[in-house]
């Protein structure tokens, strides 16, 4: 199942979306329950938002090797996790706008898994019975203020540096999928999805031993590979196999 946050007429609701790309409306949502209503849409005629503004937004940070080397970093000896803020969500098809100081923006394709109940301590074999699905996140970073500032208040964290979706997936097999990210059509990064230093059962029962996860809660379970130095007017998509692709042009602030 593919599920599916949109706007219409004004209106922001959820719908399960099919494999010809129609939606059925629900009155209610995946968290907390629903019903179908008769209502029939085309995925076309309707606005994509995020598919869920999370109560907790987690992130992982240096989970794939190629990545870790590529940054300078030390490779981690037990899973890591950190947080990004709301504000910097935006949706499938929706502008990165670049700061105008900003010079050194780069992509990171992630793998986005949602949380679909309430659990807290819970062992690796029971992780999967939490989960709601995954979906599609491209964490954007600014690395001239990653390395400069104390926190990433502003090099993770600006307005618009988090696009995801398009849709949650129920259904999607992790082992299976390839990460590939293009900039304006050219393939520039590609890898195993799974190919993890901690894969999500592992971090996600870390995580619960201190934290209680609630439905909604996003984890972004990191990126390998390098970025290009991105300019304004390219668009990055970021495609997981068999779950979808994420869109996105990048703009420089004040600009069209």
């Amino acid at each position: 199942m593919r599920w599916l946050r949109y706007s219409l007429e004004g209106k922001t609701r959820y719908g399960m979306l099919d494999e010809n790309d129609r939606i059925t409306a629900v009155d209610g949502c995946p968290f907390q329950g629903y019903e179908t209503t008769s209502t029939r849409l085309r995925l076309e005629d309707v606005k994509i938002e995020v598919p869920v503004v999370p109560p907790t937004f987690y992130c992982v940070g240096l989970n794939y090797t190629k990545h870790i080397s590529t940054e300078g970093m030390s490779i981690p000896k037990k899973p890591d996790v950190g947080y990004r803020a709301n504000n910097a969500l935006i949706a499938h098809g929706e502008d990165v706008i670049m700061p105008a100081d900003a010079t050194r923006v780069h992509y990171e394709g992630e793998l986005v898994v949602v949380i679909g109940k309430k659990v807290r301590n819970i062992s690796v074999a029971e992780v999967k019975d939490c989960i709601l699905g995954y979906t599609i996140g491209n964490d954007v970073s600014e690395r001239n203020w990653q390395a400069s500032d104390r926190t990433f208040w502003r090099a993770k964290n600006a307005d618009t540096f988090k696009p995801m979706g398009p849709w949650i997936s129920t259904e999607a097999d992790v082992p299976s999928m390839q990460t590939v990210v293009s900039v304006n059509g050219t393939e520039s990064t590609r890898f195993e999805t799974a190919d993890m230093l901690f894969g999500v059962e592992e971090f996600i029962s870390t995580m619960s031993r201190y934290l209680t996860l609630y439905p909604g809660d996003i984890v972004w379970m990191g990126t390998d590979g390098h970025s290009p130095n991105l300019q304004p007017g390219d668009q990055v998509d970021v495609t997981l196999t068999g779950l979808g692709t994420l869109s996105n042009r990048f703009v420089k602030e004040g600009l069209t």
